[in-house]
C-alpha cells in the first residue's frame, strides 16, 4: 500500500490544475536494489560533496529529514519540511514547466519518486527521487535559497512558451523515459536522442519559457556559488551526480560570473555541462531574476507581448491599463504606426478578471466564442475613457440606455446601444457593454450587431502579458494527459533472487533476522550473478575489519568483475573507499 503524505496546508490550498499531477509515492514498490542504490549514491556524495557543496547542502540533510541509509518516504519529508514553510509531493517524471514553477511559487517542491536504475547511478537524463529529494531539498533550508525558488516559481509560470518549447518538452520527457525504462531499445533512445536534438537545433529567437529555463537550468540544477577561483555546488543537478559533482570541480568546466546573459546560454540534457556560472551569495540569484523578470512581457506588455502569446497558440493573459484581465487563446492584433495595439482578438472559451478574480457574468460560458475590442484613446478628446470622471462621461454622452456614437484615435468607430457599465475598485470604467452594436475599421467589419451582445474593454494599452489564465479556476486545466508515462519495471524470477540476497544483506547490517547468511549470499551471487557489482560492496563494508580472509575474497571477485567491465571499475573503487575511509573514521570517533 502507498504511504499517505500528511496533510499539508500548502498542498491542501493547490489549485485543481497542479493537484492533477500529483500521484501516490508507492513506497513499497522501491526493490532492495533501489534502496542500495540510494545508499551508495548518499554515502558517495557525503564523502565527497563535504568537501565541494555549499554548507546549506549537509546542514540541509539534516533539517530536512533526508536519511543516507533509506530512500525518504514523502510522509515523512512533508512532516519535516513544514517546519520551514516547505511541503513537497511526488509527480511522474517530466511535468510542464509552467507547472513545475507553478509548484515553487506555492512552496512546494515536485519530487519525480521514481529511482535511476543501477546501471545509470551515476547520472539519468530522467527527474529521480535521488535529484529531487537529495538534490532539491537540502538546499531550500536556506531561507534566502528558498526566497529565491519561491520567486523564481512565482516568476517562471508566467513565461510565455513556443510551440517549440512544447515538442521539447515532450521529446525530453520521452527521452528520459526510454532511457530508465527497462529492456528498451538501443533504436528507440536513439531516435528520441535525435529528436531533441533536432529540436535543440532549430533556428529561433528563444521563447520567454526557453529563456527562464536557461537560467533555472544555470541556477537551480547547476549552479555554483562563491568565487569563479574558489566555487562551491547548490545546484541539484551536480549535488546529485556523483560523476558530474567531481568533473565539475576541474578545469576541464569553465566558470563564469552569473549574470542576465546566463539566460542566453543553452544546455544540452544529455551530455556533461562544459561550463558552468558561479554566483557570489544566494542574494543576487533574486537580484538577476528582477532583472530578467523587467524584459518580460509580464511587465512590459504591449505588442510585443501580444505578439508572443498569439505565436504561442496556447492559453495567455493580457492586463489592459484599468486592470481588466482577459484570458484566452489570441489570434490576432491590429497596430498603428507607433507599434501600440489598437485591436485584439481571441479564439473560443476566453474569461474576463480583475486582480486574478474573474468578473462576475464574464467566464467562459458568457464568451466561448471567443473576445474582440480596441483599445486606445478617443479621437478628438484629449483623455482615456478609463480617465473620464461621472461628468466627462455624460459630457461626452456616455449614457446607460442611450446610443451613441464615437471614434478611436486609431480610426475604430464604434456605434451602438449603450447597456451599462462596470467599474475597478478605483471607480474606474473597465468595461462598457452595447447592444445593436457596430465596429468598423478602414472597410472591415469587427463587429456587427446581429452577433449579439458587444463589451467593450477599457484600456488605452497593455501593460502586462503572460502565460495561463489571470484566474486558475476560470478553465478546466485538469487535462494533462501525456503520449507516454513512465514504465513500470516487471522483475524475472532471477531478478527477484537478486532483490532477496539485497535484502538479507540489508537485513544484516540492521541486526534483522535473515535466512541467508553473508557467507551464502556471496556464494549465490558469485554463481548466479556474477556481474552484479553493488552488493559484494555492501557485503565487504560488513566484514571488512571482521573478516580479513573474507573481505580478500570480495575484493578478488570485485577485481574479476571490473576487469570485464573496466567502465564500473571507478564505481567499485569508490565504494571500497568510502568502506575504509568510514572504518578509518569509526576508529578515531571510538
Amino acid at each position: 500500500m502507498s504511504l499517505p503524505i500528511e496533510t499539508n496546508p500548502l498542498i491542501d490550498k493547490l489549485p485543481p490544475h497542479l493537484k492533477q499531477f500529483i500521484k501516490p509515492q508507492n513506497y513499497e514498490e522501491y526493490t532492495p536494489i533501489n534502496q542500495a542504490v540510494w545508499r551508495y549514491v548518499m554515502r558517495k556524495n557525503i564523502a565527497s560533496l563535504s568537501k565541494v557543496a555549499h554548507t546549506s547542502y549537509l546542514n540541509g540533510l539534516k533539517k530536512t529529514g533526508i536519511s543516507i541509509d533509506k530512500i525518504p518516504s514523502m510522509y515523512g519529508m512533508n512532516r519535516i519540511l513544514k517546519e520551514i514553510g516547505w511541503a513537497a509531493v511526488a509527480v511522474d517524471g517530466f511535468i510542464p514547466p509552467n507547472a513545475f514553477m507553478e509548484f515553487q511559487a506555492y512552496n512546494i517542491l515536485v519530487i519525480a519518486s521514481d529511482i535511476r536504475q543501477l546501471e545509470n547511478i551515476e547520472y539519468t537524463p530522467a527527474p529521480d527521487i535521488i535529484h529531487e529529494a537529495a538534490g532539491h531539498a537540502p538546499i531550500i533550508a536556506n531561507p534566502d535559497y528558498a526566497e529565491y525558488l519561491r520567486r523564481f516559481g512565482k516568476i517562471g509560470c508566467k513565461a510565455i512558451s513556443s510551440k517549440r518549447d512544447y515538442d521539447m518538452y515532450d521529446a525530453v520527457r520521452t527521452l528520459s523515459i526510454l532511457k530508465e525504462a527497462p529492456n528498451t531499445k538501443p533504436s528507440d533512445i536513439t531516435a528520441a536522442e535525435q529528436r531533441v536534438e533536432e529540436l535543440q537545433n532549430q533556428k529561433e529567437d528563444p521563447s520567454e519559457m526557453a529563456l527562464i529555463r536557461n537560467l533555472h537550468w544555470w541556477t537551480v540544477e547547476y549552479g555554483l556559488i562563491g568565487t569563479v577561483d574558489d566555487p562551491k555546488i547548490y545546484g541539484a543537478g551536480l549535488l546529485s551526480s556523483i560523476g558530474e559533482s567531481e568533473w565539475c570541480m576541474t578545469d576541464n568546466v569553465k566558470k563564469l560570473p552569473y549574470s542576465p546573459e546566463a539566460a542566453y546560454q543553452d544546455f544540452d540534457i544529455t551530455k556533461p555541462q562544459p561550463q558552468l556560472f558561479v554566483t557570489p551569495d544566494f542574494a543576487y540569484l533574486c537580484q538577476v531574476l528582477e532583472e530578467f523578470a523587467n524584459t518580460m512581457a509580464l511587465r512590459k506588455g504591449g505588442h510585443r507581448g501580444l505578439a508572443k502569446l498569439i505565436e504561442s497558440e496556447n492559453l495567455g493573459t493580457i492586463e489592459l491599463s484599468t486592470g481588466l484581465q482577459i484570458s484566452g487563446v489570441f489570434t490576432r492584433m491590429i497596430k498603428n504606426e507607433d507599434n501600440e495595439v489598437i485591436y485584439f482578438e481571441t479564439e473560443g472559451p476566453t474569461a474576463l478578471s480583475f486582480r486574478e478574480k474573474e468578473l462576475t457574468g464574464h467566464g467562459i460560458e458568457t464568451h466561448a466564442n471567443g473576445f474582440r475590442s480596441p483599445l486606445g484613446k478617443l479621437k478628438g478628446i484629449n483623455l482615456a475613457i478609463e480617465n473620464m470622471s461621472p461628468r466627462d462621461l455624460k459630457a461626452y454622452h456616455f449614457y446607460d440606455g442611450e446610443y451613441i456614437e464615437f471614434e478611436f484615435e486609431s480610426g475604430i468607430t464604434v456605434a451602438g446601444l449603450n447597456i451599462t457599465g462596470m467599474r475597478n475598485i478605483k471607480g474606474e470604467l473597465i468595461l462598457i457593454q452595447f447592444k445593436e452594436c457596430t465596429i468598423k475599421y478602414k472597410d472591415e467589419y469587427l463587429f456587427k450587431p446581429e452577433w449579439g451582445t458587444f463589451d467593450l474593454a477599457v484600456g488605452k494599452e497593455i501593460v502586462s502579458a503572460f502565460s495561463g489564465p489571470a484566474d486558475d479556476y476560470s478553465f478546466d486545466l485538469v487535462t494533462h494527459n501525456p503520449d507516454m508515462n513512465t514504465i513500470k519495471r516487471t522483475y524475472s524470477s532471477k531478478e527477484e533472487e537478486l532483490h532477496s540476497l539485497y535484502q538479507a544483506v540489508k537485513n544484516v547490517r540492521h541486526g534483522e533476522n535473515t535466512k541467508f547468511s553473508l557467507e551464502a549470499v556471496f556464494a549465490i551471487l558469485k554463481k548466479d550473478h556474477s556481474d552484479d557489482w553493488l552488493l559484494p560492496t555492501e557485503i565487504y563494508e560488513l566484514v571488512y575489519d571482521r573478516d580479513q580472509k573474507f573481505a580478500d575474497s570480495i575484493l578478488k571477485h570485485l577485481r574479476d568483475i571490473t576487469n570485464k567491465r573496466p567502465e564500473i571499475k571507478h564505481l567499485v573503487d569508490s565504494g571500497v573507499e568510502i568502506v575504509k575511509a568510514n572504518s578509518i573514521n569509526d576508529q578515531i570517533t571510538s
